[in-house]
């Protein structure tokens, strides 16, 4: 029987072929990770069997065939497929990308239904994914399609959170794609995010310059001056603590970033460089923006290791954690400002 307030917490498999299923598995065999959640794996009995007997790893686990048979104190493995998909660790296999998107989409539909609280996904491979029902570059483009709301990336742990402005987007694209409307929303949305998911009341967002130096005034580009600078100076006037354009060089080396609550990259690289430099293992890939709380590991698919036993779990975990953490604080904020100024009847006046 489901504990009551006990969390439950959707994982999504990966590719087959990769370390997702390990890392799970490994964050689960310590038994007090129990105590924060109720984990459900969607995928099949038998797979996890095979991947748990390959890798050596020693668990016990609850074969389900939907989320409200889940129970407490118990891994559960919720049977999505009944067929045994052919493993072959370290490749990049249609039938590996098959299976992990039959997972992600049997998770996110229970995510949707109210049957899963919160959803940590496991990595998949951009290529083998892609089929004429699954068209989409990445987790992140999916869920926004699926639980509505403009997604933003975030990479996050507990003293530096990143997001940015165009994820998986070519960099010739780059500038093209960054526009006023584009800005004022990731900033609104990194605001909102710091505030509700993270606790965070008066939040403090740096933005990254696009071009080397901030676009020198204009010498090397003008879309920082042109774009970036007018919309923090208008929010700032409306009293948001928004920064910058900071030259992205010499930002993260200076310690610079240690001042702010979040920074707000320009795009994919010029952001998860420097985060993957300084917190690869403790990382964890929120996707802010959304209707419910997703989370996943900073790391890929990590063929070159896959079926050898030796991936650390420890970024896995630290997505578990981040979801759950989230998922209270956004209880915790819906409680503190909901209806925060109740009318109560006025008692009538007594005549003496």
């Amino acid at each position: 029987m489901q504990e009551k307030g006990k969390i439950k917490l959707g994982i999504s498999i990966g590719d087959l072929n990769g370390i997702g299923c390990e890392v799970a598995l490994k964050t689960f065999v310590d038994s007090r990770m129990m105590d924060f959640c109720t984990p459900i794996i969607f995928a099949s009995n038998k797979t996890i069997s095979h991947q748990k007997n390959a890798l050596g790893i020693t668990i016990n686990y609850n074969g389900i065939h939907k989320a409200s048979q889940a129970l407490a104190g118990k891994v559960n493995v919720l049977n999505v497929w009944k067929e045994t998909p052919k493993i072959q660790f370290g490749e990049a296999t249609p039938e590996g990308g098959k299976y992990a998107i039959k997972s992600l989409k049997e998770a996110v539909k229970a995510l949707k239904n109210n049957e899963i609280d919160v959803l940590v996904t496991a990595p998949i491979n951009k290529n083998n994914i892609q089929s004429e029902d699954f068209n989409f570059p990445g987790h992140t483009d999916y869920l926004a399609k699926e639980l509505g709301g403009e997604s933003l990336m975030f990479m996050v742990t507990d003293t530096l959170k990143v997001g940015l402005l165009t994820d998986h987007v070519a960099v010739k694209d780059v500038s093209s794609k960054i526009t006023t409307k584009l800005v004022k929303s990731k900033i609104a949305m990194i605001e909102k995010s710091l505030k509700e998911d993270f606790a965070i009341h008066k939040p403090k967002i740096a933005l990254l310059g696009i071009n080397p130096h901030s676009g020198d005034n204009g010498v090397i580009g003008k879309e920082d001056d042109d774009i970036l600078k007018p919309n923090i100076t208008e929010m700032a006037n409306k009293g948001h603590l928004i920064f910058g354009p900071y030259s992205a060089d010499s930002f993260f080396g200076s310690d610079i970033y240690k001042k702010f609550d979040a920074i707000l990259a320009a795009y994919h690289d010029q952001g998860l460089i420097p985060f993957k430099t300084l917190s690869f293992g403790k990382g964890v890939n929120y996707t802010a923006g959304l209707s419910k709380v997703r989370t996943s590991p900073d790391h890929g698919t990590a063929y070159e290791i896959a079926g050898k036993g030796v991936a650390d779990n420890s970024s896995f975990k630290e997505a578990v954690f981040t979801a759950l953490q989230i998922f209270k604080n956004r209880e915790e904020y819906t409680q503190l400002t909901e209806n925060p100024l109740k009318k109560s009847k006025l008692k009538p006046t007594r005549k003496n």
